[in-house]
């Protein structure tokens, strides 16, 4: 990981002296900006060009809809979905996260029914036959596969690919890229996002491979606008920009560009701490800019943020406090655990809360509901709530101008300052915005100003080979037709752009050679390994082993091959499969044997045992195989034999979100071996029992937990939170 430097606006000593309290104050330029604050009149809805432009191209082509976070794009799917289920026809709501499905499917209840809408997230199945589907792309994505595989056309009319931008997420944009790559052309296709920079492009490719016109829908106007402001450590809030004499360029702030120049610069709060959020707060209310999102860079920052909070807002509102516990009531009063959360006291105090993947999925529900319902006075994030999940505030507070993207730190895109800004300012409820970038060791002032005004990042092509995506195109195609299906790739089209087309030309080849080989790699050790035929088919065991959509299936393949997973004791089995999905790295190897059950000991030291030959070859060929560790078996293990959640929790290094979500993806691969039962009967059946073991509370909803039976003709990969 790359050393975390001060951004180069912000390289002076700092002044060590805090400011203890902050005094609020608003420029004099704020004045006439402070005055459209408010609830807009209720009026009819009157739907905007950009929405009647694109529901119309729908009727008659592809549609790309590129418009700001809040502008309206759910409102043009709706409209849409309704024409087509009106006549008869079935919808596939596809979206990139589980929460975001979820939200998605609520909404569309409310619209249609519970009766016509079913979801699919992998550890969520219902109504799987309703004429409106809301899932994962992993999910859409194979069922593409096993129609092609089968030869029965997609149960689908009308596909809708929400936050499209993915296409050019650097681990899931292939599945993006696959779908619009394998779906029919008859199935129209509507794409929904806010952050595109070359939405020309991406039609012209699809128009292209499709045969069929794809329509580009372009808006920039925000229903809400947004407002950029600077507060400055004594508590005076300042425009952030000023527009330039003359000129249409904007540029910092005087009371900005005087704070920058200080010497020295004050401090809103001591090195390396947070600063004092209750006093942030009393200046936002001051001015009537809540509620916020405050993004932090962190987890722990999020959950220490909620304690620096006093409560002094929500104490001088006594009939909102009163709503926020009984609210409280309703939505935990079903389950235990959560009604014992360790941050209920503090929320219902202070009117704060935390929200971050380290929570439990029903903790972040609870959170998410009240923030919608305007029950809290702001919310402590980090940077991933701002993609997708719709609970918007009047403000939202920015205290890092980088951001950790999994392997070190780099400054904010334009696309990502715009998702987190994309939440400042209710349509419906508020007539202005505000985005407030905070001072501090890691806030580049200059680079935020930017963003401001900066246009979205071009989307790239992610395609990439593995060992699924070979196994399920081998499944109902030769490898010269699946080279035709390549060359139908984004990444094909990209190459031809000139100057923008370099990436391209590196990552893929001129010609996609560098894209080929890679298959032809993967092909040749799936022939060595006895998966595919001299002739290019898949044998027997290639069959099977196409439906092990998950982490690792070669690995996984090759334990069922040799016997080495347990195939009468779901217990172990669950324990097994932890350790295959596992991303955490772990040094207690001893600690945790000692600890074990023999038996656990005993089938994890064979299954290692008897893997290392097929790993050792995965890793000389250049291929990943993940390290067994023994710490998340030895966790499921004890889950599934029903020890309570509080005990598991308290002897592992797991945050209750990232254990939840080894058990909600545990599970899924534990699904994709219950698929497998036409060649392993029993194995499946254990599969199905340990299934029933890990899906239960406080993990998932009671009511949404899959029956065991007959459920894995859906089949999913892994659907990242």
């Amino acid at each position: 990981m790359k050393k975390r430097c001060n951004p180069v606006s912000q390289k002076r000593a700092p002044n060590k002296k805090k400011i203890k309290s902050l005094e609020p104050k608003a420029d004099r330029d704020l004045k006439k900006v402070f005055n459209m604050i408010g609830t807009p009149e209720p009026a009819p809805f009157v739907p905007d060009p950009f929405q009647l432009e694109a529901v119309e191209a729908i009727s008659t082509s592809d549609c790309l809809v590129t418009a700001p976070t809040g502008a309206g794009k759910t409102w043009i799917a709706e409209t849409a979905t309704k024409t087509f289920i009106d006549q008869g026809k079935r919808v596939w709501y596809a979206t990139p996260l589980k929460a975001l499905t979820n939200s998605i499917y609520a909404q569309f209840v409310k619209c249609f029914g519970k009766d016509k809408v079913g979801i699919l997230t992998g550890d969520i199945k219902e109504n799987p036959d309703a004429p409106l589907i809301i899932g994962t792309t992993e999910i859409l994505r194979n069922q593409l596969y096993d129609s092609m595989h089968t030869g029965e056309d997609l149960g689908a009319d009308f596909i809708i690919l929400d936050e499209a931008h993915f296409l050019g997420d650097t681990e899931r944009g292939v599945v993006w890229e696959e779908i619009m790559i394998y779906l029919p052309v008859r199935i129209p296709l509507l794409m929904l996002s806010a952050t595109i920079g070359n939405p020309g492009h991406i039609s012209a490719w699809l128009s292209d491979i499709r045969n069929k016109p794809c329509h580009v829908v372009e808006t920039e106007d925000r229903p809400v606008p947004l407002f950029p402001m600077f507060l400055h450590p004594s508590g005076t809030l300042y425009p952030l920009l000023r527009q330039q004499e003359g000129k249409k360029k904007t540029v910092l702030h005087k009371g900005v560009t005087e704070f920058l120049k200080a010497k020295p610069r004050p401090q809103i709060s001591l090195p390396g701490k947070l600063p004092d959020f209750s006093e942030i707060l009393k200046v936002l209310d001051n001015f009537n800019l809540l509620p916020a999102i405050f993004f932090l860079k962190s987890r722990a920052d999020c959950d220490q943020a909620v304690k620096l909070c006093t409560g002094e807002i929500i104490a001088r509102d006594p009939e909102k406090k009163a709503k926020l516990s009984h609210r409280m009531d309703e939505l935990l009063s079903t389950n235990e655990h959560l009604a014992r959360h360790g941050q209920r006291q503090i929320l219902e105090h202070t009117a704060t809360a935390s929200h971050h993947s380290g929570q439990l999925p029903g903790w972040k529900v609870v959170v998410e509901t009240l923030m919608s319902e305007g029950l809290l006075d702001a919310m402590f994030a980090t940077s991933t709530v701002a993609a997708g999940v719709n609970f918007p505030a009047r403000s939202v507070v920015i205290l890092n101008s980088d951001r950790f993207n999994g392997t070190d730190f780099q400054s904010l895109t334009a696309s990502e300052f715009q998702q987190m800004t994309g939440r400042a300012g209710r349509r419906g409820m508020d007539k202005i915005g505000f985005a407030v970038a905070i001072p501090g060791r890691f806030m580049d002032l200059n680079h935020t100003a930017r963003m401001v005004s900066a246009p979205s990042l071009d989307v790239r092509s992610q395609i990439k080979i593995n060992f699924s995506m070979v196994l399920n195109l081998l499944l109902s195609n030769s490898p010269d037709k699946i080279r035709l299906l390549l060359e139908n790739s984004f990444a094909s089209h990209m190459v031809t752009q000139g100057k923008k087309g370099k990436y391209a030309r590196t990552a893929f080849g001129l010609g996609l050679e560098f894209l080929w080989d890679d298959f032809t790699i993967h092909l040749d050790f799936l022939k060595e390994q006895g998966f595919v035929s001299e002739n290019d088919t898949l044998t027997e065991d290639g069959v099977w082993a196409a439906n092990l959509r998950m982490d690792a299936p070669l690995l996984v393949a090759q334990s069922l091959r040799l016997g080495l997973l347990p195939e009468r004791d779901p217990i172990m089995l669950a324990a097994v499969m932890a350790s295959f999905v596992s991303e955490k790295e772990f040094d207690d190897e001893s600690l945790v044997r000692r600890m074990l059950p023999k038996r656990l000991t005993k089938q994890f030291l064979t299954l290692r045992r008897g893997l290392k030959p097929f790993a050792s070859e995965l890793l000389q060929q250049g291929f990943d195989a993940p390290f067994l560790y023994l710490q998340p078996a030895a966790v499921m293990a004890s889950w599934a034999a029903d020890e309570p959640w509080t005990a598991v929790v308290g002897r592992t290094a797991y945050a209750e979100g990232d254990l939840a979500r080894l058990i909600l993806r545990t599970g899924e691969n534990l699904r994709q071996l219950a698929g497998v039962r036409d060649t392993f009967p029993t194995i499946a059946k254990t599969a199905r029992e340990a299934m029933d073991m890990i899906l239960k509370e406080p993990v998932v909803n009671g009511q949404f937990v899959p029956k065991s039976e007959e459920q894995t003709t859906t089949q999913n990969h892994t659907v990242q939170e």
